[in-house]
């Protein structure tokens, strides 16, 4: 009993002292849900109309995106399907840019140039990663604190565990027709043990991002005893060069296009200087990430150059490697499509309650009478009693 206690006092306070950060982070979390499916609907520039003639090679998406959006670095060049506008993406940490150029790849129109960093989910996103605060502060407060909701969810399980099982079914329902303070308790109590496994996966899967050593820790021993290796882009070998006439991008991307014909996108890298290498990547599944083939060109032979991180070929990933590459999409829900995003969504506004009702536990607690206000009524209604006799 003084064990239990103790852990009470401990799920109080922690709750406390985390609550507006876990509130902060699944709202956001919650809006960031759907933002690919309200985005498409309200955003039409992402459309094209399909037509017989083929699209362009990413040299000419490259050169009409350069017109638009000049002295820039080009990141990549991604072709989604059909009837989808294909994308420039311009990127610099260092210069703080991140673009999306939308070119109508039949006619190299460019239809719209779009700041990532002003978008209303960048915002959201960003929020939900680091507080809106310097990424090398927002990120390990985050990290912190989802790590002091993994010991909460822990710990409210010990306090939700009932005594006896006959008290089970009780502990499972929330009594609708009670007091507002018991309806809250309830809420708080029941809520909380509903969403426990989903928020133990929102919480272990958001500490893979949050540190580092814990993402080592669990690649680790998903694979065996294998170590980390963080993602880099291969080196070419600068004595082969190529004779053909055509840009080494555009080469790749028919290749590209060649190997994974009913890919749901395809994109290119170019090489980011002359040592560098030409990545490419190719989708099966535009709704998630985690299939993946990702695949590497020597920029002057055009050759390929095998790697030994997570991204590269797909069929030769283990098991450890599939789920480090699974790891977004289980935090969001994708992995299980539409149905797992509006789980995500609902568990995620559920999460988001919890602080608010554990907060009114704490300040109900606070307004009801002491032991000495208790005495205090019962020596009135002695009085009372003795007076009426009297």
């Amino acid at each position: 009993m003084r064990l239990k206690n103790y852990i009470r006092k401990m799920h109080l306070w922690l709750g406390l002292s985390s609550g507006l950060v876990v509130f902060i982070v699944a709202v956001t979390g919650c809006l960031y849900a759907f933002q690919s499916e309200i985005q498409d609907l309200l955003q039409p520039y992402r459309y094209v109309t399909p037509q017989e003639t083929a699209v362009l090679p990413p040299s000419k998406i490259w050169e009409a995106a350069d017109e638009a959006l000049p002295d820039k670095h080009l990141h990549a060049v991604l072709y989604p399907k059909a009837e989808r506008a294909a994308m420039a993406i311009y990127y610099s940490f260092e210069e703080h840019y991140y673009y999306f150029v939308y070119v109508n790849p039949y006619t190299g129109m460019v239809q719209k140039v779009k700041d990532e960093y002003a978008d209303f989910f960048r915002i959201i996103l960003d929020g939900h990663f680091y507080l809106w605060l310097p990424p090398e502060i927002g990120q390990p407060v985050v990290a912190s604190f989802t790590l002091i909701f993994l010991v909460m969810v822990v710990s409210g399980l010990v306090l939700w565990w009932p005594k006896k099982k006959v008290n089970l079914k009780q502990a499972l329902k929330i009594r609708w027709n009670a007091r507002w303070r018991r309806r809250n308790f309830d809420l708080h109590r029941v809520l909380g043990f509903y969403v426990m496994v989903f928020a133990l996966i929102f919480a272990l899967t958001g500490l893979v991002w949050g540190f580092s050593w814990f993402r080592d820790a669990v690649f680790y021993t998903t694979t065996g005893g294998k170590s980390f290796i963080e993602y880099y882009t291969p080196l070419s070998d600068s004595i082969q060069v190529s004779e053909a006439n055509t840009p080494a991008i555009d080469q790749v991307w028919a290749k590209m296009n060649r190997l994974y014909p009913d890919a749901d996108w395809i994109e290119v890298h170019p090489a980011e200087n002359e040592h560098g290498a030409i990545a490419a990547n190719a989708n099966p599944d535009a709704d998630t990430y985690w299939k993946m083939d990702y695949r590497y060109f020597d920029q002057y032979s055009l050759e390929e150059i095998t790697v030994d991180h997570v991204w590269g070929r797909f069929p030769e990933a283990g098991f450890g490697e599939k789920l480090n590459r699974m790891n977004y999409d289980i935090h969001v829900g994708a992995i299980a499509g539409l149905p797992g995003k509006f789980l995500a969504f609902c568990l995620s506004a559920l999460i988001a309650s919890l602080p608010i009702t554990g907060c009114m536990i704490w300040w109900g607690r606070r307004k009801k009478p002491g032991k000495a206000g208790k005495e205090t009524k019962v020596l009135n209604r002695k009085q009372s009693k003795t007076l009426v006799e009297a």
